[in-house]
């Protein structure tokens, strides 16, 4: 049987030429994966190697030596344009690019390559689309591969005619001299191989079952192979005599799960662990990060803590955390978020100008608490129209459609439209998957309507 490796993200990943989210696993597992049994081939992605240290050996072997290369390109992940420049480097054919049909834009070189685009809804894929897509990528690596000759599918070997490709048998005895070699420096770990889809399986199920603690462990335990793998793949580069080995970044969706798991295990406290989350997420640098994920999940750990201690310094956090969320991506979650902690500041200006100390300062505090209370109704009519826009142009899963209707009658509430938020409310009802959600959004409600109960404004009608 014929071989496929892969190439792709794996979870999800923010596509941020566009702000959206995908979850790239069941592009994988509904689509691509199925599709390239039904063709007749073993199918991989990195994440089902097992290795027993450094990925990157086995991870090459297969970019040479797969009889077909599937790589997909959503979201612009840098990896996955890395190997398949690789890939296109090392094999003339049998290479094909696929990506989801959001993407606005690829780089100059892409645009002599042939992309096969499906449909993404952000959390699933429909249904039909799945069933058109996997037949479509089925037919096409049976078509590639019983085609003689086989058509030149790498931008390198077209352009560059003489290129001859590398002897394979003569490039696997390399790989397997360096497999050898790496075992003799290197002997695997006593707690056996790393198969990263299996861990991250595990972590799934453990989460969806509220077992935080567990999921924890987990995400502890690969966070540390995946350190002690990029160790030794610097050590081997100082051994063959590379003296500025820079330090590899961690990878950002294993400390964004690890951060998410670890404040909601609550263990040993709920503000310890809120506490710990905050500095493994300090990793990712939120300050000055992109990622509309690492800004929320930061925005909501700091939200969290300012609720149990009141400390000024968390609510200030949220607050930027969430807005540049919004603002860089136009992102509906970051943005209502921002809104409702700019309602919390207002209400805090209000209760520190009541106690102030001369009239100066209260006047001041309470010109903030205008400025907050106006800023966040502003902030809901940009959020409305991002979710009217959100809901017209993508297809939705039941859940992603539920956000969003949720997200809306959130901003109608806020901005004064109690049969707007109760209308939009009742028809999101219908589509919940679970009754938690509607819970979570009556909680969330309710804290805003106490936030707007007496308005600063008041203070301006007075005048």
């Amino acid at each position: 049987m014929g071989s496929c490796f892969v190439v792709m993200g794996f979870g999800k990943k923010t596509d941020f030429e566009t702000g959206r989210t995908l979850d790239l696993d069941k592009s994988y597992r509904n689509i691509i994966k199925p599709a390239v049994i039904d063709a007749g081939l073993e199918c991989a992605r990195a994440d089902e190697i097992p290795h027993s240290g450094v990925i990157d050996v086995p991870m090459y072997e297969r970019l040479l030596m797969a009889d077909v290369v599937v790589a997909d390109l959503s979201t612009s992940n840098k990896n996955a344009f890395y190997e398949l420049g690789v890939r296109h480097a090392l094999r003339p054919h049998t290479t094909i690019v696929i990506c989801e049909d959001g993407a606005k834009s690829f780089p100059f070189d892409m645009n002599h390559v042939l992309v096969r685009q499906y449909h993404h809804m952000g959390d699933g894929i429909d249904f039909e689309e799945v069933e058109r897509f996997r037949s479509a990528l089925t037919q096409a690596i049976k078509d590639i591969l019983a085609t003689r000759p086989q058509p030149k599918d790498s931008p390198v070997y077209t352009f560059l005619h003489d290129l001859t490709p590398p002897a394979l048998a003569k490039a696997m005895q390399g790989v397997a001299e360096e497999v050898a070699k790496t075992a003799r420096s290197h002997p695997p770990a006593t707690t056996g191989t790393v198969v990263l889809s299996e861990l991250l399986q595990e972590v799934d199920e453990a989460q969806a079952a509220g077992d935080f603690v567990t999921a924890k462990v987990l995400l502890t335990r690969l966070r540390r192979k995946m350190k002690d793998a990029a160790d030794q793949l610097a050590q081997q580069a100082r051994d063959h005599g590379v003296t500025d080995v820079k330090e590899q970044p961690e990878y950002p969706y294993i400390i964004q799960r690890l951060a998410l798991v670890t404040y909601k295990s609550k263990m040993p406290s709920a503000q310890s662990a809120l506490e710990e989350a905050g500095r493994l997420l300090a990793t990712l640098e939120p300050e000055t990060s992109n990622d509309t994920e690492t800004l929320g999940l930061w925005g909501a750990i700091h939200k969290r803590l300012w609720e149990l201690t009141a400390s000024m310094a968390h609510l200030e956090t949220a607050i930027r955390g969430y807005e540049r969320g919004f603002y860089l991506r136009n992102d509906y979650y970051n943005g209502i978020n921002f809104a409702y902690l700019q309602n919390v500041r207002a209400a805090e200006s209000e209760k520190r100008a009541a106690a102030a100390a001369s009239q100066d300062d209260a006047i001041a505090l309470r010109a903030d608490a205008i400025a907050c209370y106006v800023d966040a109704a502003a902030t809901r009519r940009e959020v409305l129209q991002i979710c009217k826009e959100v809901l017209g142009g993508e297809k939705l899963t039941d859940e992603g459609k539920y956000w969003v209707m949720a997200t809306m009658a959130e901003a109608y509430l806020g901005m004064g439209d109690q049969a707007g938020a109760d209308r939009v409310f009742a028809e999101a009802v219908k589509i919940a998957p679970a009754q938690w959600m509607q819970d979570s959004t009556h909680e969330q409600m309710d804290k805003l309507w106490g936030l707007l109960a007496i308005s600063p404004l008041r203070f301006i009608r007075a005048e």
